[in-house]
């Protein structure tokens, strides 16, 4: 990134003798949204609270808008924070709580009214600014959290796990709703999730985090059909790991041997040893099921399970010992369980990761 308006340099931060954050080198752009994703324990909260400044980072730079930061306190770096549990004050009004920035700050009365008044219609709360949070639903919460985080125009907006509460239509809604606003607002959002769908909805890039490191970043699309791992093949989406021993590479495209004998192809690089052993991810949705075989990559497999997920069927498949996961439409008659069909898909259907 030529000009990143955020940016970490090799930033680490350990409590004692556990490190939970090593080495980390980010970039963010102004007006990105980014998220980071990961399980509980990798490190992206951490990395929230420093940006923050609710914590120091042991060692390293933190730098935003030309500026180091690392030292300065909170209400100096010009960051919202959205928390999951909305962190509101339930003695005071809607009004009062989104207007309470403001009142910290100095500004006056009639500038904080008309303030509280554009953010509450922009996150659409104009008509409960009496409420306390006691009578909200915790979508409308999440609103006021959101409107008191944008009061003082930040540069930056970080959310750690903000939807997490909701439930899944509200939370779908919301997802909507903060995308709307990064958009119209051109807001820079830093946010945390363990919810793979979330981050892939709403992120124009996501930061795959594992053990306090990035395992890969990029954009939804190339997270989720270029894993570059076996963790975030597994981690983002559902996919199928098949590996086996390369039986010779001609020109683009290897052989691969499964185990029970059957045989692949898969398009590969040029450095890959013909010797050596490959694992390779396949997305459930990219495999065809077909009752007799065809050409190409074909592999027999007998059903195990059929599940109905309203808009596809989820076959569980096993194939030597193999586990397979496939994800059909509706729009062909399931095979039975106990079935041997034949699954078929592209050599450009199957990715090859680290393990």
């Amino acid at each position: 990134m030529s000009n990143p308006f955020i940016r970490l340099e090799e930033v680490s931060k350990s409590f004692g003798l556990l490190t939970v954050v090593e080495g980390l080198n980010l970039e963010i752009g102004k007006g990105e949204f980014i998220s980071l994703l990961g399980p509980s324990g990798s490190g992206k909260t951490t990395i929230l609270m420093m940006l923050a400044g609710f914590e120091s980072p042991t060692s390293g730079a933190i730098w935003a808008g030309g500026k180091r930061i690392d030292s300065l306190p909170p209400h100096k770096r010009n960051m919202g924070v959205v928390f999951q549990n909305y962190a509101l004050f339930p003695h005071m009004t809607v009004f009062e709580n989104v207007g309470f920035p403001l009142r910290m700050r100095g500004i006056s009365r009639a500038d904080i009214t008309e303030r509280v008044r554009k953010a509450l219609e922009m996150v659409q709360l104009g008509s409960l600014a009496d409420r306390r949070p006691s009578q909200l639903s915790g979508g409308q919460q999440q609103r006021v959290a959101l409107a008191r985080a944008l009061i003082f125009e930040p540069e930056v907006v970080l959310m750690d796990e903000p939807l997490g509460a909701l439930d899944k239509q509200l939370r779908e809604q919301m997802q909507l709703d903060i995308r709307d606003l990064h958009r119209r607002l051109d807001l820079t959002i830093v946010f945390v999730t363990h919810d793979q769908s979330e981050a892939l909805t709403m992120s124009d890039r996501i930061a795959i985090f594992n053990r306090g490191k990035i395992e890969q970043i990029g954009k939804p699309s190339d997270i989720y059909d270029h894993p570059s791992t076996q963790f975030v093949a597994e981690f983002i989406g559902e996919t199928n790991l098949i590996s086996g021993p390369i039986q010779n590479i001609d020109g683009g495209t290897a052989r691969v041997q499964l185990p029970g004998g059957q045989e692949v192809v898969v398009e590969t690089a040029a450095d890959f040893r013909q010797d050596g052993n490959i694992c390779l991810s396949i997305r459930p949705e990219r495999i065809r099921v077909k009752r007799e075989s065809g050409t190409g990559n074909n592999i027999t497999a007998t059903v195990s399970d059929v599940v109905y997920h309203g808009d596809h069927l989820r076959l569980m498949l096993r194939s030597n010992g193999q586990p397979f996961v496939v994800k059909t439409d509706r729009s062909q008659p399931p095979p039975s369980i106990g079935e041997e069909v034949h699954l078929s898909f592209l050599p450009a259907d199957c990715w090859v990761v680290r393990t």
